[in-house]
């Protein structure tokens, strides 16, 4: 109880104490007088109220949030607790985090206590608000901007040395979206990080490369990986720090910018970012991978099926094709894909779909990637609702490519339902639509990524996983043999 709500419930028990005083002594005088009597009476009732509320109040200990762990990578499961509410009642947990660009993100669930006046994330269901069910990390997954914020907004890490701050509370009631009158009963903060203690980050600059090289801790060697995003272009370091705290020295390469010279960008500098990791002294040159992203898929698997100039040990690819090529530059690819525009969609939202740049997929193997000279594993991963590109027909249309070319033994094929184009690492919020720039024509669009919440979640957690022990099977596992 506090000590404002304390000297008020003392102020109020000694003037209801006065005039019950004062009431009785006239009660003695004009006991007959049914003037009196109610007074009395409802002064008796508020003087015993009072009392209950104070014994109540000072015996009742505050709510207590545990939120575990306190610090931790953004890949890691949370834990939520609240103890000491009272029991059998609704309460709503509520997360809220401001971006580097200092837009605010909540997500809220409803609760209802047990009878010992305990809500635990993991174990209980939430009734409604941003998710439903049994989610344990529903609070992270779910972010959305608060009401009134700018629109189509992605949230996405910038400086990978500060962490998220997820700022966990706990409210009376059941509140939906508005928590501006909202007062917390508890409050505890969780720092959720990219980067593990002990990893470097090494800007490089040689031979025209351009990109980010983070390493784990310790001397090495270490299996490596070219970390390659997509047609959002910049260099997008995030990924590559949380997979180099998982032990893999990672270069974040950066090809795509609004000042980038796209004629002068193709194999040639993609096979020399990747002979910079080879030969890397902390880095164990038979054992480099790449790890590619929508545009940065189709990448990886043009240069990895380039007549063995380079030989990866391993590929993962989420959510691109193979009907993108890449050859001497950059820019013939996104000339090709300008000759389909017109196959451009909005939804009813004036969100841009690009799926269908380039559907039908080709039956002309000449106007495909050729998986046949595939020499080392692929991860293949999609999801069924990506409006971005068609990533789950181009998946069917790789594996009987290889199939056909006698290497569909390489191939590990994951489609997701309801999963959209942006799988991330696992807990990332879903973004079904976000603003986007394209860096070829320079317009500004809304894009729709497709993908319901819920099902998006689950394929980020679980493709995450699937991707960090094909690493290991791969990278770290000393008896793997190319094919």
């Amino acid at each position: 109880m506090s000590s404002l709500t304390t000297s008020m419930a003392q102020h109020l028990i000694k003037s209801v104490k006065v005039f019950l005083r004062f009431c009785r002594r006239q009660d003695d005088m004009e006991k007959d007088d049914p003037l009196w009597q109610p007074l009395t009476g409802a002064a008796e009732r508020s003087f015993s109220a009072v009392e209950d509320l104070k014994s109540e109040n000072e015996t009742r200990i505050s709510p207590k949030i545990i939120a575990q762990p306190t610090r931790g990578l953004v890949d890691e499961k949370i834990y939520i607790r609240v103890s000491n509410l009272i029991p059998n009642k609704k309460f709503t947990l509520r997360c809220l985090l401001q971006s580097e660009d200092k837009d605010l993100w909540h997500a809220y669930g409803h609760y209802i206590s047990d009878d010992i006046g305990v809500v635990n994330v993991a174990e209980d269901v939430c009734l409604g608000g941003s998710y439903t069910g049994k989610e344990p990390n529903g609070l992270i997954w779910s972010l959305k901007p608060v009401p009134g914020s700018r629109p189509a907004l992605r949230l996405r890490k910038q400086n990978v040395f500060i962490p998220f701050l997820l700022n966990i509370s706990v409210h009376n009631g059941h509140i939906n979206d508005d928590f501006k009158d909202a007062c917390s009963l508890a409050l505890t903060v969780m720092e959720r990080w990219y980067i593990a203690p002990g990893v470097s980050r090494i800007e490089v600059r040689e031979n025209g490369i351009h990109g980010t090289l983070f390493l784990p801790p310790g001397t090495g060697p270490f299996p490596g990986l070219l970390d390659l995003w997509g047609g959002g272009g910049g260099l997008v370091e995030y990924r590559s720090a949380l997979l180099a705290s998982h032990g893999y020295a990672t270069l974040a390469l950066e090809y795509l910018s609004s000042k980038t010279d796209f004629s002068k960008i193709g194999e040639k500098y993609f096979e020399a970012a990747f002979g910079y990791l080879e030969s890397h002294p902390q880095v164990s040159r038979e054992h480099v991978g790449i790890f590619g992203l929508c545009f940065g898929a189709s990448v990886t698997l043009s240069v990895a099926a380039n007549e063995n100039k380079i030989n990866p040990k391993c590929l993962v690819c989420v959510s691109g094709t193979h009907v993108i090529r890449i050859g001497e530059s950059i820019d013939k690819a996104f000339a090709d894909l300008k000759l389909n525009e017109k196959n451009t969609r909005l939804d009813e939202n004036n969100h841009v779909i690009w799926r269908e740049l380039v559907l039908p997929i080709p039956t002309d193997s000449n106007k495909k990637v050729n998986l046949g000279n595939l020499k080392c594993p692929l991860l293949l991963i999609a999801g069924d609702d990506d409006q971005n590109w068609p990533t789950p027909e181009s998946a069917e249309d790789i594996e009987k490519m290889m199939k056909e070319a006698g290497n569909g033994h390489l191939l590990t094929k994951i489609i997701y339902p309801k999963a959209g184009h942006l799988i991330e690492p696992p807990y990332s919020p879903h973004i079904r639509f976000s603003n986007f720039v394209d860096l070829h024509t320079r317009k500004k669009v809304i894009a729709l990524w497709g993908g319901e919440a819920k099902e998006h979640a689950f394929a980020q957690e679980d493709s995450w996983k699937k991707i960090l022990d094909f690493l290991d099977l791969h990278l770290y596992s000393s008896n793997t043999v190319l094919s």
